[in-house]
């Protein structure tokens, strides 16, 4: 019985099409800045968002946490929402890397407003409180259950910035889920957010990759803070290879994985032992069991069926669709929901 593993996204192996890209990429360093599939899929991912720089780092959190050494100074303060992954998610590094504290907001779904951004500015004259300068945003939400931000209010929230002279980063480890579920414009994110980091290895399967792109002026340090951070590679353009592969063939097959996580949202809410299904926008469908003492039990359950799903703490369960997740093991994730007995 092959194994149904749906904790993450991040567990998808490379296709074989991926592989052969892979495997046929032309490399050189990239510490020098001379391997030109590295250089080809910045190039790309810059122009698709039509913003000047772009520059690859191994990890999402890298690139966040670059992204914020570059829009701030030590002792300054971001804003984030309380589930935000650059808070929760990385180890503490935006203390640790820039010197940061996080002024969290309390959201809805992992997502935040202007009203919100603007009341949580501290006043730039008063010393005794932490300087705002930096806004932190992430689309999808993680920990918000794959949910997608209205367009209209990160507009908002970006003449907030602009206002009070602040930056604004997108944290966009599944941006192609929200803007596959959206339909809307990659430019029209270039044109808000001073810094986007891309991640390549969730939702479009990737072995590892995410590259962080802005403008010139911001960009001019990033290749100096990777490398503080340990993020120089040399010829890395094997993965830069199968993240051009992921762009040009993995985006559109993203709304297979938002189907299947919709009907997985579906079947949940018809069992009796299921008390809440959050909504499900794209790949991501959180739910909580009506009784929190038959979690141990449930979680047995999908094991001995060979099925792994994620367990978020306080009861928050959740599920993952990905490039790996067939029909057939759809199906059968489906039958063994309906099966179970608690």
């Amino acid at each position: 019985m092959k194994e149904i593993d749906l904790r993450s996204d991040t567990v998808t192996k490379p296709t074989p099409g991926m592989m052969e890209a892979i495997i046929n990429a032309e490399v050189g360093d990239d510490v020098y800045k001379e391997d030109p599939t590295v250089n080809k899929l910045e190039r790309k991912l810059a122009d698709m968002f039509g913003m000047e720089e772009a520059l690859f780092f191994p990890t999402g959190s890298m690139a966040n946490q670059a992204a914020i050494k570059l829009h701030t100074q030590p002792a300054d303060q971001l804003i984030c929402d309380k589930w935000a992954h650059v808070y929760n998610y990385e180890g503490g590094g935006a203390s640790f890397n820039s010197g940061v504290s996080c002024k969290l907001v309390d959201g809805q779904r992992g997502m935040i407003t202007a009203a919100q951004v603007e009341e949580n500015i501290n006043p730039p004259d008063f010393y005794h409180s932490p300087l705002t300068t930096l806004v932190c945003l992430e689309n999808t939400t993680n920990k918000g259950g794959g949910a997608c931000y209205d367009f209209v209010e990160i507009k908002k929230i970006r003449k907030v910035c602009d206002e009070h002279n602040l930056g604004l980063h997108l944290d966009g480890a599944r941006l192609f889920n929200a803007l596959v579920a959206t339909k809307e414009d990659p430019k029209d994110y270039g044109k808000v957010f001073d810094t986007i980091s891309v991640c390549l290895s969730k939702g479009l399967g990737t072995p590892l990759g995410t590259v962080l792109i802005g403008n010139k002026e911001i960009m001019k340090n990033a290749m100096r803070v990777r490398k503080v951070l340990g993020g120089g590679m040399r010829q890395i353009g094997f993965m830069a290879a199968a993240g051009i592969y992921a762009l040009d063939h993995h985006v559109e097959r993203l709304a297979e994985d938002h189907r299947r996580a919709s009907e997985l949202g579906k079947t949940l809410r018809e069992q009796d032992y299921v008390a809440e299904v959050e909504p499900v926008e794209t790949n991501i469908v959180i739910f909580y069991l009506k009784n929190f003492s038959d979690e141990a039990d449930f979680m047995e359950a999908l094991k001995k069926e060979n099925i792994r799903i994620s367990n978020m703490g306080q009861g928050k369960l959740r599920i993952v669709t990905h490039l790996d997740y067939s029909e057939e093991m759809h199906d059968r994730f489906r039958e063994v929901l309906r099966k179970i007995k608690l």
